[in-house]
């Protein structure tokens, strides 16, 4: 008889008058992965933190290996076997990989923490996982990706036997992701078990063993993954059909709306990130930019939006140079920005979402008149939004950080697509949004190029960039490699081009 990990049974979860999770049961076995799918809102990450002792149940019972427990706090759940990877980091930015790895575990030395022998450990665990970092590298100095990598080492670290992955690959290349795949076989190889939330089917149909369906903070059903296909998991997870692509009319491009020229941009350690490059982007198009996380990307996005300064070259948007300009100044150029990192660039976390969503305009009319918000506008204004977009959560006035991972990146996009710009400027549009959401998305950013707006979208996901681009702009080593037809290329050429190589075409 296979034994049963954990088991919640008929678990709720009440935010004063919202059901969060309504009278949820789960069974993980011992040695499987076991996915957990849903829409954005659903209530898998409230789950999760339940067993993450983050959150504690209004009412229901938790079995870990037989045992009811009561887990009250991160410790308890740490002491039970259990170790979450969130997905979004709880790392403290101004410490090192190393410092944020060990930190609540320390190595001592005499009564001194032991660095040295915990640097060593670190460089073992992540040679042993596939997992590379540099452990004295400061949290604040490295990619998005880098990030997530230190998360999972952080959890590996404390040597859980229960592992819970919150969309772990969002920020992960291709071939990261595959590595990810193989690491987590080869832990349930090892007697552990895995809760996998995730938004992508094909991870699903990949690794995992049974899945657990929850819609609207319900559970709905738990199958097999061996005998349900995507489109029935889909309609499972959002209650009707889903398409998997977007159609779309050939673009019809016209005036160079975004030029870049020559540029260099440093990255934090003030070696260049950007070398050289140029690239231009019309309206009416919609330019993809592939490539491996950690090649320039989010400098060149941060130097177009004025987050970063341009060593030299030049960005000219509507004719305009805008080197030199604020971000504000940009902004008021008719430009809207979809940011990687939705915490650090995208939100005020401690702000309502109706005031996040005025954070464009909060200073113009009719948002509000001689420095004097207009209050009732405003929330009327994010009602609105929320409710064209399906940004779901308690409503208006709830914190920002009170919203899922998705709903918070819906709530960007509503704001930013609002606005009407000439120029869009979007980074992992969808990262951990569920496959409805991401249908809508799609559609929204190819009527935008429809309207003549010009797009541009930075994406590690190549189905979304083969998807959405009508041009491919592949970046390496903070360079373009070289541009290419969606409609002739695939997965393995974008795949050389993004590791440095070069397409050998035939003779035109």
């Amino acid at each position: 008889m296979t034994q049963n990990v954990i088991e919640m049974k008929e678990i709720t979860k009440k935010f004063g008058d919202f059901v969060a999770n309504d009278h949820i049961n789960l069974t993980v076995r011992k040695g499987e992965i076991h996915a957990l799918l849903g829409e954005n809102g659903a209530g898998k990450s409230t789950l999760m933190n339940m067993l993450a002792g983050l959150l504690e149940p209004t009412s229901g019972e938790i079995v870990i290996n037989g045992q009811t427990v009561a887990i009250d706090s991160p410790s308890k759940s740490a002491h039970l076997g259990i170790g979450m990877v969130h997905q979004h980091f709880m790392l403290v930015e101004a410490f090192t990989v190393a410092e944020n790895i060990i930190l609540g575990k320390e190595t001592a030395k005499g009564g001194v923490l032991d660095l040295k022998q915990a640097v060593k450990d670190i460089e073992e665990l992540s040679q042993r996982y596939g997992l590379a970092v540099d452990p004295n590298a400061k949290i604040d100095d490295i990619s998005v990706g880098a990030q997530q990598r230190v998360e999972i080492l952080k959890t590996l670290y404390r040597g859980a036997d229960i592992l819970i992955f919150d969309e772990p690959t969002a920020v992960l290349t291709p071939s990261e992701i595959h590595e990810l795949m193989e690491i987590m076989k080869n832990l349930v190889k090892e007697g552990k078990s895995i809760i996998l939330i995730t938004h992508k089917l094909d991870e699903i149909r990949a690794v995992a063993d049974r899945v657990t369906v929850i819609r609207r903070g319900k559970s709905i059903q738990t199958v097999d993954v061996a005998g349900a296909t995507s489109q029935e998991l889909a309609k499972m997870m959002v209650g009707h059909s889903v398409s998997f692509t977007t159609a779309k009319k050939t673009a019809q491009p016209k005036e160079i709306v975004l030029s870049i020229k020559n540029i260099v941009v440093n990255e934090n350690r003030g070696v260049p990130a950007v070398k050289n490059l140029s690239l231009d982007v019309r309206a009416g198009e919609i330019v993809g930019i592939a490539g491996i996380d950690g090649n320039g990307q989010s400098e060149l996005v941060q130097a177009i939006t004025g987050l970063r300064k341009v060593k030299s070259g030049s960005i000219t948007i509507k004719d305009q140079e805008v080197t030199k300009y604020s971000t504000r100044k940009i902004t008021e150029l008719s430009v809207g920005h979809v940011p990687e990192d939705r915490h650090r660039d995208g939100l005020v976390l401690d702000m309502t979402m109706a005031e996040n969503m005025a954070l464009q305009t909060y200073y113009k009319e009719p948002m509000s008149k001689k420095g004097i918000l207009n209050f009732s506008y405003m929330n009327e204004y994010a009602r609105k939004l929320m409710k064209e977009f399906d940004v779901r959560g308690a409503g208006e006035f709830v914190l920002a950080r009170g919203f899922s991972g998705g709903n918070q990146q819906k709530a960007i996009i509503a704001r930013e697509i609002d606005r009407d710009p000439d120029l869009l400027v979007v980074s992992q549009p969808t990262r951990g949004l569920d496959v409805g959401a991401i249908e809508y998305i799609h559609k929204r950013l190819i009527q935008e190029r429809d309207k003549g707006k010009a797009v541009l979208v930075v994406s590690f996901e190549l189905d979304e960039i083969l998807n959405l681009s009508d041009r491919i702009a592949v970046i390496h080593d903070g360079k373009i490699q070289g541009i290419v037809d969606p409609a002739t290329t695939n997965k393995q050429e974008l795949g050389i081009l993004m590791a440095g190589g070069k397409i050998e075409k035939g003779e035109e």
